[in-house]
């Protein structure tokens, strides 16, 4: 009886001494890619306002496949900008874009703008720091014909393989030098001044309120193979982007039918199948 006794001790002594198991952090660096702003000129320049959100989409998976960052899925971008009533206009200035990617929790944000003139599509990109603002790695793509989605996988490539993320710890509210409030120190209280009564104990300050850290909590998956294989036209890039507007914009409806005539068009093309799912069980 002794001798098991004495195991169990020995077991128990050596579960105790064993190191907690860690596991390891993710610290790629978290990258936003906004909507890509209209810079087509000309009396259409109007028709092709909601582009930007579909270019930003499929960028956005398709640079999934790079696995030295993590994407921002598109809905939890949305959410942020409606949640913060950010989505008064077609285009997103520096300074917004840096405050997305904040709140997002996000070291970098891709940002840019596509035009489309005399049958030519021209793309460009570029990233912004969120922590230093700093604008850098310029891309531009531009090419005639029809399929939007070989120029878009065209810049995505360039983005991939030309910039340079360095990982960085995440900024959390409180970082930048928050502390509590100056409270100024209270006068001693003589006993002439309250008798022989001791004094009154001070407060003390109550500790500066730090919200919480930025949380993402989806990342974009990458396209799928035979997603990349679509040649994607003009009219249905059109018709997928007014689709994620609809979505965005609460009509599921009217969403699911836009995504229904993509897919009659492109069988294969998944992003528009996996939206319609996400609206058909919204509506």
């Amino acid at each position: 009886m002794r001798s098991v006794l004495k195991v169990f001790s020995v077991l128990a002594a050596t579960a105790i001494a064993l190191p907690a198991v860690s596991v390891a952090q993710d610290n790629r660096p978290i990258v936003a890619v906004l909507a890509f702003d209209n810079n087509s000129i000309g009396k259409d320049r109007t028709d092709y306002d909601g582009l930007g959100k579909g270019i930003a989409d499929l960028l956005i998976t398709d640079m999934a496949s790079n696995a030295k960052i993590r994407l921002v899925d598109r809905d939890r971008i949305q959410t942020i900008l409606q949640e913060h009533n950010l989505v008064k206009s077609n285009s997103i200035d520096p300074q917004t874009a840096v405050r997305v990617g904040k709140i997002l929790g996000a070291q970098y944000v891709i940002v840019g703008g596509f035009m489309n003139t005399s049958g030519q599509m021209v793309l460009t990109g570029r990233t912004i720091d969120v922590e230093t603002t700093q604008i850098a790695n310029p891309q531009k793509v531009q090419a005639k014909g029809d399929d939007v989605l070989g120029l878009i996988a065209e810049l995505s490539s360039k983005l991939n393989n030309d910039i340079k993320l360095d990982p960085k710890p995440v900024r959390r509210t409180g970082d930048a030098g928050v502390s509590s409030p100056n409270v100024p120190a209270a006068a001693p209280v003589t006993g002439s001044q309250q008798g022989n009564a001791a004094p009154p104990k001070t407060p003390a300050p109550k500790a500066a309120t730090v919200a919480p850290p930025p949380k993402v909590e989806t990342f974009a998956k990458e396209l799928p193979r035979e997603a990349k294989a679509v040649k994607l036209d003009l009219a249905t890039a059109r018709v997928y982007s007014n689709a994620l507007d609809e979505m965005d914009k609460k009509n599921p409806t009217k969403a699911a039918a836009l995504f229904r005539q993509v897919i009659a068009k492109y069988p294969t093309f998944t992003p528009a199948k996996d939206n319609l799912d996400k609206v058909s069980k919204a509506g």
